[in-house]
């Protein structure tokens, strides 16, 4: 057999390697699934057993549950005046949501001084809508919304595809551009393009240097150019959107939803199109490409956002609900039931959107969400080994769970678990460490307070080792130690109280942690209870105004603020508890830092990674349960409470700048003293 023989048959093999890597990567991702299936099948076997006596007990039932929610309210307020403050609290951010709609109109005054501003760009927005068949009244109301714009350089391109039988929408037009002074432009076509061919020519009567996209039936703030050209004049901006609301009853003070958006976020929009309205953006940015492309009829905005916003050089999100969009029979705000084409145009866009940015044997489904909500699964390339960092004192029992669970349920298999050991003094925990590496384990004597930390030396037995940690308790130097030891290429921090639910949840963080751009992954984490423990931090959430968890103690099958919890997403930070990260990218930052000896030193590590241009991704398809605290306690008082304070304190002076700025991923019309997207009261 010749060298060519062998290098055929070497090829041969490793093409079938990476076939059977493949199909196993897929077996894993199907294991998860049926696993939340046949959870959602024993729920409904459940209520089905217990309909007899659901019909028969329905009353009876139905007060048993309102005082269970009595008792959880007080609960989770700890007392009757809890309670109260948690009521006056939802009326005044029912106040506050009242404040979006008309009350948020500029006065005459302010009106009169924005018509009076002069920008050092004043530059021309060419508003497009494509019109076909709209009802008198919702034309009406479009034209009123664009003439009482109090910034004064606009054009508004109107091309009509309307049958005979709505003529009255030419003749709407031409009186309206006949006050308008030559900034209404209309056309009638000889033919409906739909949406995507009559906003092209639209855009073919537009002349301004910024293009603004509005649909037939929506409305704009007065205010929303005015604070568009504002923000292109200080940020040089060239592409932006702002929050939204939907209304009904042909009142836009009777919100059904108000959407306040994060800042720009790929991974957001590649799930979901959370960017929607009011885009305007510099015409350079169509670099000589159609608007809209009518393949992808039905979500053609998605697709232009997606390759727009890879044009841009300067995104910016204006936080303000400037665009009105109106739910009646037959909108997408009603339904995406009403256009069951956007489906699959929407799931093409983002497919060709992946492509164009090197990803292959990618798979897009819908989420339980909505059905243009997206699970993206990206193809993991080849099988990097991952190291699993776990500090531990005692807890056996804790320790056995955890590992038992990696070892038992993971369908990854070149991961190896490095168990950090500090200060233990239980014969249980000597115990188990032995029957893990298969010999004899002599914890070092105790450390006490005063000894200089150090590292005490590693035993491995197999795929397991254990590495003795000397000193004083310190959750950052604890895992920097084993991360030394680390021979993986990716390092996957956990803690030792954690217990994996989704078979295929080391694959889950790794297909976004070996993107080149991103830096942490973190997975989501319940409570025993299936109340929701982590699904991403924020930062300046919370009373010590440092980081915060959002959706905390929602029910694990909460569906998140804007079907937030069903898709992965970009995040400032995520919880050391369960975090993946490259190796080198953990050296690069300096690891954890150790001057953040217990709290906050997760977050600062996510921020170090942000600050080297990295995102931050939080996954909810990697799940886990986290028995969080039960290795360390609960105690806020004494001792611990004055440590959290200074490294709080600590945390406020390091990040002062990106605290003051807010975090891009939280909008900043959210109350920081809640984690479930409330709005702050008195908006």
């Amino acid at each position: 057999m010749g060298e060519t023989d062998y290098r055929k048959a070497y090829e041969e093999e490793r093409l079938r390697c990476e076939e059977l890597t493949g199909r196993i990567g897929d077996m894993a991702g199907r294991m998860a699934e049926l696993e939340a299936k046949n959870e959602e099948l024993e729920r409904k076997l459940n209520r089905i057993r217990g309909n007899i006596l659901w019909k028969l007990m329905r009353p009876a039932l139905s007060v048993l549950r309102w005082g269970k929610r009595q008792w959880v309210r007080l609960r989770n307020c700890g007392s009757l005046k809890g309670v109260v403050q948690k009521l006056n609290y939802k009326r005044r951010e029912r106040a506050a949501m009242r404040q979006f709609g008309t009350a948020s109109f500029p006065t005459p005054e302010e009106a009169a001084a924005q018509r009076e501003t002069v920008f050092p760009r004043m530059v021309k927005i060419s508003i497009l809508v494509p019109l076909w068949n709209n009802e008198r009244q919702f034309q009406v109301e479009l034209l009123e919304c664009v003439m009482n714009q109090t910034y004064p350089n606009w054009e508004l391109c109107l091309a009509d595809g309307s049958d005979e039988a709505h003529s009255y929408i030419g003749e709407i037009c031409r009186e309206y551009a006949a006050k308008a002074g030559g900034r209404i432009l209309y056309r009638h076509l000889e033919t409906n393009g739909g949406i995507s061919g009559n906003t092209n020519a639209c855009l073919q009567m537009a002349t301004g240097q910024y293009i603004g996209l509005l649909d037939q039936d929506d409305l704009l703030h007065p205010s929303a150019l005015y604070e568009y050209v504002k923000a292109i004049n200080e940020q040089e901006a060239d592409y932006l959107y702002c929050d939204e609301i939907t209304f009904q009853d042909d009142d836009i003070n009777h919100m059904l939803t108000m959407h306040f958006k994060p800042d720009y976020a790929p991974d957001n929009l590649r799930a979901n199109n959370y960017i929607c309205h009011f885009s305007v953006f510099s015409r350079e940015l169509l670099d000589g490409e159609e608007l809209f492309r009518t393949k992808f009829d039905g979500s053609q905005d998605h697709d232009m956002i997606l390759r727009l916003t890879d044009n841009a050089k300067r995104i910016v999100h204006v936080p303000r609900p400037l665009y009105y969009w109106r739910s009646h029979s037959g909108s997408v705000a009603s339904g995406i039931e009403a256009k069951p084409y956007a489906i699959e145009a929407a799931r093409g866009a983002v497919a060709e959107h992946l492509q164009g940015h090197g990803f292959a044997h990618f798979k897009i489904e819908s989420t339980r969400a909505f059905q243009t909500i997206f699970r993206i699964r990206y193809e993991i390339i080849g099988t990097p080994k991952i190291s699993i960092v776990i500090a531990n004192k005692d807890h056996a029992e804790d320790l056995r769970r955890c590992v038992s669970s990696i070892s038992e349920k993971s369908t990854y298999g070149n991961y190896e678990i490095i168990i950090v050991e500090n200060n233990s003094v239980t014969e249980e925990i000597k115990s188990y460490y032995g029957r893990l590496l298969g010999e004899e384990y002599k914890i070092p004597a105790q450390a006490g307070k005063g000894t200089p930390a150090g590292d005490g030396g590693l035993q491995r037995g197999g795929r397991i080792a254990v590495v003795t940690y000397r000193g004083e308790f310190n959750y950052s130097a604890v895992n920097n130690l084993g991360v030394k030891y680390a021979s993986g290429e990716y390092v996957l921090l956990l803690n030792n109280d954690t217990e994996v639910i989704t078979a295929n949840w080391m694959e889950e963080l790794l297909m976004y942690a070996q993107r080149p751009d991103v830096g942490a992954v973190g997975a989501k984490l319940y409570y025993p209870d299936n109340t929701i423990q982590h699904a991403g931090v924020v930062i300046g959430l919370g009373a010590h105004r440092t980081a915060g968890h959002t959706h905390y103690r929602q029910n694990r099958q909460n569906l998140g603020y804007m079907g937030r919890l069903c898709y992965a997403q970009d995040v400032t930070a995520v919880t050391g508890a369960c975090l993946m990260v490259k190796r080198e990218l953990y050296l690069a930052a300096g690891g954890l830092d150790e001057s953040f000896a217990v709290s906050l030193n997760d977050v600062d590590l996510c921020l170090k990674l942000r600050g080297m241009g990295l995102l931050n991704v939080f996954t909810p398809f990697a799940e886990l349960f986290h028995y969080e605290s039960a290795s360390r306690g609960l105690d806020d008082t004494g001792e611990r409470a004055e440590r959290y304070n200074k490294e709080s304190a600590r945390f406020r002076e390091k990040w002062k700048k990106e605290l003051a700025a807010g975090d891009p991923y939280y909008n900043p019309n959210f109350s920081l003293d809640r984690s479930d997207y409330s709005l702050k009261p008195g908006t």
